[in-house]
């Protein structure tokens, strides 16, 4: 009897496994979602898909000021001075390809990861928006940095 419903109890196993697994994908994508659309709310930002390796890529003016790739993980450009801060702090890592152009990377792996992430974008969008004219797409300045 009991070697009757090994198999049985194998595939329940198996079944909520896989419940278990959709769920958690979803949440991911509700996330992310929720990030993209807070991210589109800030003022003057445009996004483009499929912008070179970045999947989800969010510019003001002509300047991306970050990108996500995957579900979750945000690479956001800082300024040199709240880039060092950021570190210092713990609030993200250092990005692994560009950090000297000031990028810091922060993964949103759950729900209470998203208003960091989103204080983080924040700072990156106000200093980069503050170097474009957002409502004529102008740079104020050459220095686009």
């Amino acid at each position: 009897m009991e070697c009757q419903n090994k198999p049985l109890l194998a595939e329940i196993a198996v079944k909520k496994m896989m419940a278990t697994e959709r769920t958690h994908v979803k949440a991911q994508i509700d996330r992310h979602q929720k990030l993209r659309q807070k991210i589109l709310n800030l003022s003057g930002v445009t996004e483009r898909q499929n912008a070179g390796i970045h999947e989800d890529a969010f510019f003001v003016g002509r300047t991306m000021f970050m990108h996500i790739h995957g579900r979750g993980h945000c690479d956001i450009r800082l300024s040199k001075i709240d880039q060092e801060r950021v570190l210092a702090e713990g609030k993200a890592r250092p990005h692994r390809w560009a950090p000297e152009a000031g990028y810091v990377t922060l993964m949103v792996d759950d729900e209470a990861d998203l208003e960091p992430a989103l204080g983080l974008i924040r700072v990156s969008h106000d200093h980069f928006a503050g170097k474009w004219n957002l409502a004529n797409g102008t740079p104020k300045n050459k220095d686009r940095s």
